[in-house]
Formats: C-alpha cells, structure tokens, sequence
C-alpha cells in the first residue's frame, strides 16, 4: 500500500492507498520540533485506529511454513535443539484425532498473494512539504520504520505538466500537485481554489500546463489577524452565520469572515476567466473548502482529497519513469 503525506504549515494530511483507491486519511498538526520517533508513534496509532498495520509483513519461512515446526510438519528427534514442554498443539487428545474444518483448512492453506490490503501493510511513500524542516523527520521515519525510500515532490520530480511559471522552482509543491490531480480529472482548462493557511488559485491550460495564479492570505489567517489587532474583538468559530447582517460581533465577525472570503473568491476567479482564452472548470479542496464553496457563485467542484489523488498519481508517474 502507498501512504501518501501532504505536510503543510497547519496540518499534515495523510492518505493510505492500496492502488488507486484511498482506504483511508486523517490529519495530524504539524510542529516542526517533532522527531520522526513520535511522528511514527503517532501515525501507527492512527493506522491501528483505522485497523490497519503500519508494516508491511513479512513472508513466511519457506522452511518452516506460516504455522511453524510444531504446528506444520512433523520433524524427528533431530530437530529439537532443547527438550522443554511440548507445545499444546503436540500433546495428543485422549478423545482422538479432531476433524480440521473447512475453514481452518482454508486459512492453513491461504498464500501470501492473497493478503487483504489491510494486512499488507505500508510498502511505498511519497512525500510532498511547504515546511522544509518537517521533511528530514519524514524521511528518516519511512527509511528507520519501514525501510523505504519515498518519493518527495521536488525538482526534478516527473509531474508530466510543464510548468510556465517565470522560475517553476518557486512554485509549491502542493500548487503543482493539485494541478496535476485536476487535470487527470477534468482534462480540460481548470482552475484549482485550494484553501489552506494560504489560499491558492492555480490555472491550468487544456494542453494540461500549469499556466500560473494567485495567493491570497487563508481565511484562519484573517481571522487570527482581527483577533490579535483588535483589542475588542473576540476570537471566533469560523461558521457560516444565519445571514449576511450580523445582530452581534461575533456573527457579524463571522459574517464578514465568511461572505467576505466567498466574495474574495468569486472575484479572482472571474477575473480570471476574464484573462484567459479558455472554459475554466473550477475546483475547491482543503479542509475549510466544503464550508466555503456552498456560498461560492464560481466553485464547480469539492474535493477535500485533491492533493492526495495528486501525489497518489505523481507517483505512479514516478515509477512508470523508473521502470523505463
């Protein structure tokens, strides 16, 4: 199976596939003092919280089989190395031999090959970062923990989508990669409106060029901002208000918050659209995307698992490359 890791500023977004299916995500906050020994602690209590095993298991003994010397085959006085207590397996039932059930044959007899994927555990990795000093733990907690190498979305990497950007080296790693993902999907001119602690706006050509876009400070970041610069104004819950006119401060925080982020939104976009020559399809992911697009006048699509479907993909366009 493929764990797929976004690390952003806020959050660190993990996707767990077995081919192009996502079994299953969850988040962690990202701290840049963590050590790969916690962020492995942390991410297999979350995989067994799931039912899923954090390594990938092991082939059985050829020489032995799955069930062991005193379950499997019968070995000869030869073969014991000490002469402790007989396993319960061994001693012999005074009702007689037991009929085996179909089931237990079954399972006796199961091969390797045909392991669920949630017993197979992680066998693969790719890494995308914003946060350049989370990166190292990552990669030494795939190579210590599951002794993998991932992949890590950088230059150089295969994306198959040019990049038109003055200097392709500045742009994200994660605007690359949920471009890469929207034009997989729509193969056609899109527009991707990714809210995180920044929000982005990156447009991409029906010849599936990245073509460039915008960055606008996130939503939580305003927030945070009318909080710690206005004395009087409250913290608040970032919800969609019952109308546009407040009756307090804080639904009218929450007012100006919200409609106003939509409005932000909505105004780049068609401005946007204005600028090229070319439909786009506009897209929404990120976490606080689902609140934001049901207001929004241009967002087409949600899609919360965009930059996974796009690191998944990066991925197999990286292995299709080395396999050349």
């Amino acid at each position: 199976m493929l764990l797929a890791v976004d690390i952003g500023n806020t959050n660190i977004v993990f996707g767990l596939f077995d081919g192009a299916r996502l079994l299953t995500h969850f988040r962690l906050e990202t701290r840049k003092a963590r050590t790969e020994d916690e962020y492995a602690a942390l991410l297999s209590s979350l995989l067994q919280l799931h039912g899923l095993p954090f390594r990938a298991t092991s082939a059985p003994d050829p020489d032995i089989g799955e069930l062991g010397p005193s379950q499997g085959q019968s070995h000869g006085p030869s073969h014991i190395s000490s002469p402790g207590p007989l396993p319960k397996s061994a001693i012999s039932d005074p009702a007689g031999p037991r009929e085996v059930s179909a089931a237990q044959s079954s399972q006796s007899a199961q091969s390797p090959q045909s392991t669920q994927p949630d017993q197979r555990g992680i066998s693969a990795g790719i890494l995308a970062t914003v946060v350049p000093p989370v990166l190292a733990a990552f990669q030494r907690l795939f190579q210590r923990y599951l002794n993998i190498d991932p992949v890590v979305v950088g230059p150089g990497t295969r994306t198959g989508m040019p990049i038109l950007y003055d200097n392709p080296r500045e742009v994200g790693a994660d605007r690359i990669i949920n471009a890469v993902a929207a034009y997989e999907r729509y193969r056609s001119g899109c527009l991707v409106v990714d809210f995180g602690t920044a929000t982005t706006f990156d447009v991409v050509t029906p010849k599936g060029e990245y073509l460039g876009g915008a960055i606008a400070p996130g939503i939580g970041i305003s927030a945070d901002a009318l909080f710690h610069a206005a004395a009087k104004l409250p913290r608040v819950e970032l919800v969609r208000p019952r109308s546009v006119i407040g009756k307090n401060t804080v639904s009218s925080m929450q007012s100006g918050l919200i409609y106003g982020y939509v409005g932000l939104v909505d105004g780049i976009v068609e401005r946007m659209r204005s600028e090229v020559d070319f439909p786009l399809r506009v897209v929404a992911t990120g976490g606080l995307a689902p609140l934001l697009a049901r207001d929004s006048l241009t967002i087409e699509d949600c899609d919360e698992m965009l930059t996974l479907t796009g690191l998944r993909i990066i991925y197999e366009r990286e292995q299709r490359r080395g396999a050349r």
